[in-house]
């Protein structure tokens, strides 16, 4: 979530569906919830898919996605939108709840069956903006060579097991500091980490696939899963899609 300092917080969500009157009802919503949360929302909808995907860059706090739409599989959407961003917060919007039963490969929050009342918005909003102020908060603190510096968590794709160093992979760039994962583990746990073998611990907000025994982190990377944890994996990542875990 962004902040404007000058006045009130600011979310930016991005709307796309294909109904011109539900794009209509869906910012009356968002304008409603604005209103009784003291947020300024800047809200931007889009007719299809492409139209969001030109020229995307990730600035949106919260995309509420038509997944059945005539020129646009909405699935698919979440799909090229999460190789650009992994920790924008998608909920689903569909006609029937059996089309979002696949949201966990691209980490949706949740999904609504239309047609909704406000109150079935306002309540994914909600748990939307918990999900956004653990994230933004949340941090660890790493001892490189340098001393102790805070890393946030979302910028914490995956950690390595390098003989008795780890490399903590970013966004941006690797910390090399001293440890193992089994010293890690405890404190990254509680921030959706899981350890997927023996040399990884992976930040389940960076997964955004999943390839029989491999992972696939939103940095390009392929990890391979133990088949001993793989069950225990994909509920964790169930879990954290479902926002239990941040």
């Amino acid at each position: 979530m962004n902040v404007n300092t000058s006045s009130r917080p600011i979310l930016r969500v991005g709307v796309v569906d294909d109904d011109a009157h539900h794009r209509r009802v869906l910012s009356d919503y968002l304008a409603r919830f604005g209103h009784e949360r003291g947020l300024e929302l800047q809200v931007s909808t889009f007719e299809d898919g492409q139209a969001l995907l030109n020229g995307f860059r990730p600035v949106y706090d919260i995309l509420l996605l038509d997944i059945r739409m005539k020129s646009t599989d909405g699935l698919a959407l979440a799909r090229a939108v999460r190789r650009t961003d992994p920790d924008v917060v998608i909920i689903f919007i569909t006609v029937a709840q059996q089309y979002a039963i696949n949201g966990y490969e691209v980490a949706a929050l949740g999904y609504l069956v239309k047609p909704f009342p406000y109150a079935s918005l306002g309540h994914e909003l909600g748990r939307a903006l918990e999900v956004l102020e653990r994230r933004d908060s949340a941090g660890v603190v790493l001892k490189d060579g340098q001393g102790l510096r805070r890393v946030p968590v979302r910028d914490i794709v995956y950690l390595e097991s390098s003989g008795h160093r780890l490399q903590v992979h970013l966004t941006d760039g690797a910390i090399t500091l001293p440890g193992s994962l089994k010293q890690m583990e405890p404190q990254l746990a509680p921030h959706g980490f899981f350890r997927s073998n023996s040399c990884y611990i992976v930040n389940l907000r960076h997964v955004v696939a999943v390839r029989e025994q491999d992972s696939v982190m939103s940095t390009g990377q392929v990890l391979r899963i133990s088949r001993p944890r793989k069950k225990e994996f994909m509920r964790a990542l169930t879990e954290h899609v479902s926002g239990t875990l941040t």
